[in-house]
């Protein structure tokens, strides 16, 4: 059996790591009108969760039992992609 292991997203966030689709940078990719889209309609659709108050730096795609959220971070995407890879930064 796998050993379930979490990324922190910030303010006591975290998101089991085998559901994640992927992180990406806001900055970066909001410029194309497809993500521009997909944030959208997941903010109309209620699968948006805020993890911050403060100026979000990435967002977090995941999809568990075929429910899709959207967390949006004030990390950077690249610490994230790190502590991923450090073992999720717990």
């Amino acid at each position: 059996m796998k050993k379930t292991i979490y990324l922190h997203i910030g303010n006591n966030y975290s998101v089991d790591t085998r559901d994640i689709v992927g992180i990406f940078d806001i900055e970066n990719t909001t410029v194309e009108k497809c993500t521009k889209l997909l944030l959208e309609r997941a903010e109309k659709e209620h699968k948006c969760i805020y993890t911050t108050y403060e100026m979000p730096k990435s967002f977090i795609i995941t999809v568990k039992n075929g429910r899709e959220k959207v967390y949006i971070s004030q990390l950077a995407a690249s610490t994230l992609k790190k502590r991923l890879a450090d073992g999720g930064g717990m």
